[in-house]
C-alpha cells in the first residue's frame, strides 16, 4: 500500500499493523462514529445485520462487476460488511475508517486497513479501479468534500459507487408523520418484545448518522454537480432496498408499509421515484 500513499500525508507507520493518518479535526460527527463503531458488540451487530442481504449483494455485484485482481478502496468500511457480502479476490483491498476496532475486524476478513478521515484521504490521485462509499456519506459533516475526495482516487475508466444514503425528498415528514417519527422508538421496543437495541446503542447510532434525519439527505443533483465537472459519467438510481440488479434498470421496488404510510401522511406519493428511500450513484471516470 505504501506506493499509493501521498508523500505529503502525515501517516504513522510505526503503530503495529495498521497505518494511522493523523486526523486534525475530531469533529462531532467523527467522535460520534468512533464512539459507536469502536464498541465491539455494536460493531458485531452491525456487521451481522446490515448490508448482507441478497438484494444488496445482487445490486452491488451488478453495479461494480467482479473485484478480482482490482485495486479497491472502501471508504467508511466499518467492520467490513461490503467485502464480506460481495467476496472476490482483489489485488489490493484498502479499508478506510475512523474506528480502530472496526478496522481490526475488517482486517481479519481481508482488508488492508488505514485509519483516516474521509474528508482528507492520504492517497495519491487516480490509482483505484473501484472506490466504494457505502452508507458513509450521510455520516460525514461535509458530504460534498468526502465525495470529491473519493472521486480523486479513481483511475480513468474506473468506478466510483455510493449507496445507502437517504434521498432527501423521501424523508420530508410532516404533521402526524413527524409526530410518529418522534415516538417511534418506544413503539419499536414494545413490538419487539425486548429484542430492539438498547436506548444507549440507539442514541449512539443516531448521533453518528449526521444527515440521516427528516428533511435532510441526498439529492440526485448533488452527484451530478460534484462528479460531472471532475470528469465522470454519472448515473443515479433511487431504490427502497428491496430489489437487486433491477435497481440499475430503474426498478426501485417498494418500501416497507411504515415508510409508505408516513409519506402518504406527508403528502408524498409513496409510489414515485422521489419517495425511494436511498440513492445509489454509479459513476465512471472518463
Amino acid at each position: 500500500m505504501h506506493r499509493y500513499i501521498s508523500q505529503n500525508a502525515n501517516v504513522n507507520w510505526q503503530t503495529g499493523d495498521m497505518p494511522i493518518c493523523q486526523i486534525d479535526n475530531l469533529s462531532p460527527a467523527i467522535k460520534a462514529n468512533i464512539f459507536y463503531y469502536d464498541n465491539t458488540e455494536w460493531a458485531k451487530g452491525y456487521f451481522a445485520a446490515c448490508h448482507r442481504d441478497k438484494a444488496f449483494q445482487e445490486c452491488w455485484q451488478s453495479a461494480s462487476g467482479s473485484w478480482d485482481d482490482k485495486i479497491v478502496v472502501d471508504i467508511g468500511c466499518g467492520p467490513g460488511n461490503l467485502y464480506a457480502t460481495l467476496g472476490g479476490s482483489p489485488r489490493l483491498l484498502i479499508g478506510v475508517d475512523v474506528s480502530c476496532n472496526s478496522l481490526k475486524m475488517a482486517q481479519t476478513i481481508g482488508y488492508t486497513p488505514i485509519l483516516a478521515d474521509a474528508h482528507n484521504l492520504p492517497f495519491i490521485d487516480g490509482f483505484a479501479d473501484i472506490v466504494a462509499v457505502n452508507a458513509t456519506l450521510h455520516h460525514c459533516e461535509n458530504m460534498g468534500k468526502v465525495l470529491a475526495e473519493a472521486a480523486r482516487l479513481v483511475r480513468p475508466g474506473g468506478l466510483l459507487i455510493t449507496d445507502h444514503d437517504p434521498q432527501q425528498t423521501a424523508w420530508n415528514w410532516k404533521g402526524l408523520a413527524m409526530l410518529l417519527y418522534k415516538i417511534r422508538v418506544p413503539i419499536y421496543r414494545l413490538l419487539s418484545f425486548g429484542k430492539f437495541m438498547s436506548q444507549k446503542e440507539h442514541d449512539a447510532m443516531l448521533k453518528s448518522e449526521t444527515h440521516h434525519k427528516p428533511s435532510d439527505g441526498m439529492t440526485r443533483q448533488f452527484y451530478y454537480q460534484i462528479l460531472e465537472p471532475l470528469g465522470f459519467t454519472v448515473n443515479v438510481y433511487p431504490h427502497n432496498h428491496t430489489v437487486g440488479a433491477e435497481v440499475l434498470q430503474g426498478n426501485y421496488g417498494q418500501a416497507h408499509m411504515k415508510y409508505r404510510y408516513a409519506q402518504w401522511l406527508s403528502g408524498i406519493n409513496p409510489h414515485s421515484s422521489e419517495a425511494a428511500l436511498s440513492l445509489m450513484c454509479v459513476a465512471r471516470r472518463n
